[in-house]
């Protein structure tokens, strides 16, 4: 049997009916800070495009597609399959993206969107050669973890912001990831980062000023109520903590074949509905099918008796019944 390729594999990847279908990490303390950001920033006409470094199979890059403004751009940068250029960079992108393809991502945005945003494929330090400086009003870092790798993105994610750009660090915190955390806090203590808020898996950050983003978020964790937050101070500023175990998703695109796939379920259960005998409410279906245990007659007990027992034994108990019914005569 001939193998099939990377591509052809691709092609035969599940439809994704909802988001959650998509395979990748974006949680919902997540979600709800990035709807958050960009909700804020288009209520305040803060102009500005979208850019992702690092994409995987496209869960965060379809969420932030549906939240992208007329006449905005949204910007993709990732290598997918193509070669990774060094060896480190190389054995990463080989251990824990070996199946990624191009067409998978594509496949799994299209499913939400009927336009791709701007694809370049390719290392993210050529990124500044396709999006201008000055552009970006939200980036979302997930590329290498690499420390080299991650300490550049940063700094040429820092020029590509607006004033008041916010920029998103993935895996700041994660044990496997040290360079991320590394290049994270050096672009605080040397690079002029503030931060703006900190989740489980994600950095919130910005070079402008973080006062009116850290207030007005505080006011709607407070009114939610269904967050929990608490505010430290890091590096001479505040910093927003926030965990959202148990707290309801923000809205979610839609798929293509949504509805195709609650007809299947619909289907499915209809047929099991017609498969499955109904039985009354009041009787359980054992109790239907086999009735109560009637009880044995006396008469069988005794031939039961008679036929098991040893003779003394059964001489002895009639002896015994014909005693007792005398005394009630």
């Amino acid at each position: 049997m001939t193998a099939l390729t990377a591509d052809q594999s691709a092609e035969h990847l599940p439809r994704p009916a909802r988001l959650s279908d998509v395979k990748g990490w974006f949680f919902t303390a997540d979600q709800l800070l990035f709807d958050w950001f960009l909700s804020h920033q288009r209520d305040r006409s803060e102009a500005g495009d979208l850019l992702e470094l690092g994409a995987y199979l496209g869960k965060s890059a379809i969420f932030l597609g549906a939240r992208l403004g007329a006449g905005e751009r949204f910007t993709v940068c990732d290598l997918f399959d193509s070669p990774a250029g060094d060896a480190s960079n190389s054995k990463e992108m080989a251990k824990s993206y070996a199946t990624l393809t191009r067409r998978a991502f594509e496949a799994n945005y299209r499913a939400f969107h009927d336009e791709l945003p701007v694809i370049v494929q390719g290392l993210s330090s050529v990124i500044r050669e396709h999006v201008a400086d000055g552009s970006v009003r939200f980036a979302h870092i997930d590329a290498s973890h690499l420390y080299e790798h991650v300490a550049g993105d940063i700094l040429a994610v820092r020029e590509l912001l607006t004033e008041g750009g916010v920029v998103v660090m993935d895996d700041f915190r994660a044990e496997h990831c040290p360079g991320v955390a590394a290049a994270t806090w050096q672009a605080v203590t040397a690079h002029g980062l503030r931060p703006i808020c900190i989740t489980g898996t994600k950095f919130y950050g910005t070079w402008g000023d973080p006062g009116p983003y850290q207030d007005a978020l505080l006011e709607w964790l407070t009114a939610r109520g269904d967050v929990w937050h608490e505010v430290q101070q890091v590096n001479g500023g505040p910093l927003i903590r926030l965990s959202a175990k148990g707290a309801k998703e923000p809205a979610h695109p839609v798929s293509r074949y949504a509805a195709s796939a609650a007809g299947v379920a619909e289907g499915a259960a209809a047929r099991s509905s017609k498969a499955s005998p109904k039985t009354s409410p009041k009787t359980s279906p054992k109790a239907s099918a086999v009735g109560p245990a009637p009880r044995p007659e006396r008469g069988a007990l005794r031939r039961v008796a008679r036929d098991l027992l040893p003779p003394v034994v059964t001489r002895a108990i009639v002896r015994a019944r014909k005693r007792s019914g005398a005394a009630r005569g």
